[in-house]
């Protein structure tokens, strides 16, 4: 389906008077417009968003007796034991949590599960572990357990303290937990939903300063922690895909700043193998494509502890080797999700009867349960449709994960199904599911099934919002470095995007990266000249070849630094010959 584009109409007069009272370009004050702040006093809180506009953690349910029960084992000499998810929200989240701790004295320690053999969420038997290890330990989840009713429940009956604190989606029923800390727990009232693990761990450990503190105000050492903290937590904020709105916004935007400054020892490690040491400042781009995948990889392939240990030791030594094999293992990661998206485009081949379907399910004996999530979003976008790849067990058992398109509803279709499944859970655009191998076919029908009588996808579904129409010479150096104040940039902020038309090609198009999977073009337009690259993208290099005549593009620019220089390079969205861009605008 060829993406709609959709204009934000041009209104001359309201960039007029945006521009003269806030003194900013005519290209940021359409920016501004087209994303909802025409208002002045809106735009300029937007624009100068400060770490005082962070909401005060005692307005987070629960986080009050939360705090106040982990102070209290801390004076007791109770060892609590952060219990941490195992992406690199739960991982940065327990880290917060430790630093914490560990400042104030705390018997602290963490567990982290296995993702393939433990799962995701609190595990009952390691509760039970736990418990049996020491009966009086104080357990606090960080991005997960709101969803482990069972598992609290046997907490509960054994007599081990359990502190949930999370953000993911809450079901019908709640945890038997002591305390439960979520920001949008039935009756909450906290002004912005949409923290993520860390941001939530984050709120705790600001809790926990102020009562170690003075009551209101943290010491002026733990005042220097949670500056750290808050770069730990845009790192987990970015990583997790939430809203880049108002408090996550304040929390990327500050953490950014910190991150390279006052990073523990082993996030300076991190950042030193991603090679981001010697840039000016840090981009929520470097999270999102550096230092996450690195820490993920950790976790996908079965070993988030060593996250956890890299961003919590003091040993110089030891956090460059942890950081050069979280290293070796994001690359092995980009190896293995090569082959099974290559894999997964042959099976579909293979399958002409699924041309059909609205939806995917794809699985395969020699698939890691660890990468398949990524895999699956890249095969949901290739074929247009939501994707489900399932890593087939010796046990007789497949492990699932799913990404949606196009706005379907993937917790809901998978609802439909769970007569199929042994398991399943998530939101409305990624969920995992977990199935007895035999019941592969009936799922895939019945998925398949329930996606051709409930989803109807239109243009609308895929439409591509676009911020301005502008000329090629009006996105200079200049221009886009004033539009950088609208960042950081990520989900439901995402960077400015713009469209030019009758662009012809400067030179033939050429492919880069391995197995070709990227497209670069220089475009020209009235003499000036631009590079334009698009990722994953190469198939395009033959079919803009092939055409004839000018067209038009949809781009988000970005600056490029090399050897020291900056340029302004595109990164192309979508492109369309001119007679369809005319007709889409029009």
């Amino acid at each position: 389906m060829s993406r709609k584009w959709t204009f934000h109409p041009h209104d001359a007069s309201a960039i007029r008077r945006l521009c003269g009272q806030l003194k900013v370009s005519p290209l940021l004050a359409q920016v501004l417009i087209a994303r909802g702040k025409a208002d002045a006093d809106v735009a300029r809180r937007f624009l100068d968003a400060k770490l005082g506009d962070l909401n005060d953690p005692a307005l987070l349910p629960g986080i009050d007796q939360a705090a106040d029960q982990i102070v209290k084992a801390v004076s007791d000499k109770r060892r609590i034991t952060i219990y941490g998810d195992y992406d690199v929200d739960g991982v940065t989240g327990t880290s917060i949590l430790w630093h914490c701790l560990q400042l104030s004295g705390a018997n602290v320690d963490y567990y982290i599960p296995c993702r393939m053999e433990e799962g995701y969420g609190l595990n009952k038997a390691a509760l039970q572990q736990l418990h049996e290890e020491d009966p009086k330990r104080l357990v606090v989840s960080v991005d997960c357990g709101i969803a482990s009713v069972e598992e609290a429940a046997l907490a509960r009956s054994i007599g081990l303290d359990l502190i949930v604190t999370d953000h993911h989606h809450i079901g019908a029923k709640l945890p038997d937990a002591q305390v439960l800390v979520h920001p949008r727990l039935p009756g909450s009232e906290y002004p912005f939903g949409e923290l993520c693990g860390a941001g939530v761990a984050f709120k705790l450990a600001w809790a926990i300063c102020q009562r170690l503190g003075d009551g209101k105000k943290a010491s002026p050492r733990m005042r220097e922690f949670l500056k750290q903290a808050v770069g730990l937590a845009s790192v987990g904020t970015v990583a997790d895909v939430v809203p880049l709105e108002e408090e996550n916004r304040v929390i990327v935007r500050y953490g950014l700043l910190t991150l390279k400054e006052q990073s523990s020892i082993g996030m300076k490690a991190l950042m030193k193998v991603a090679g981001l040491m010697d840039k000016e400042e840090l981009r929520a781009d470097d999270i999102g494509f550096s230092l996450a995948p690195r820490i993920n990889a950790a976790g996908r392939l079965g070993q988030a502890r060593l996250a956890v240990e890299l961003l919590t030791t003091d040993n110089p030594e030891r956090a460059l080797k942890l950081a050069e094999y979280l290293n070796q293992l994001n690359d092995n990661r980009k190896t293995v999700e090569r082959r099974i998206q290559r894999q997964a485009k042959e099976m579909v081949a293979e399958h002409p009867e699924w041309e059909t379907h609205k939806t995917l399910v794809l699985a395969h004996h020699d698939w890691h349960p660890g990468v398949i999530g990524i895999v699956a979003s890249r095969v949901a976008e290739e074929f247009g449709k939501p994707t489900i790849l399932i890593a087939l067990r010796e046990d007789g058992t497949g492990t699932g994960s799913g990404r949606s398109w196009a706005g379907f509803d993937l917790y809901t279709g998978l609802a439909s199904c769970r007569d199929h499944l042994l398991t399943f859970g998530g939101h409305k655009a990624a969920a995992g599911v977990k199935l007895k191998a035999t019941e592969l076919a009936a799922f895939r029908d019945a998925f398949a099934g329930w996606a051709a009588a409930n989803f109807h996808p239109t243009a609308d579904d895929t439409q591509l919002r676009i911020d301005a129409e502008v000329l090629l010479s009006e996105v200079n150096y200049r221009a886009v470095q004033e539009l950088e104040r609208l960042g950081p940039f990520g989900q439901a902020n995402p960077q400015p995007r713009f469209v030019t038309s009758q662009v012809e090609l400067a030179e033939p198009p050429r492919t880069m990266g391995e197995g070709d999977r990227h497209l670069s073009i220089r475009v020209r337009q009235n003499g000036t000249v631009m590079r334009a690259i698009a990722f994953g993208r190469g198939e395009w290099a033959e079919e803009l070849q092939a055409h004839h005549g000018t067209f038009a593009i949809s781009f988000a620019p970005v600056i490029s630094t090399f050897n020291g220089y900056n340029k302004v390079e595109l990164q192309l969205i979508d492109w369309k010959p001119a007679a369809a861009s005319q007709q889409a605008a029009g």
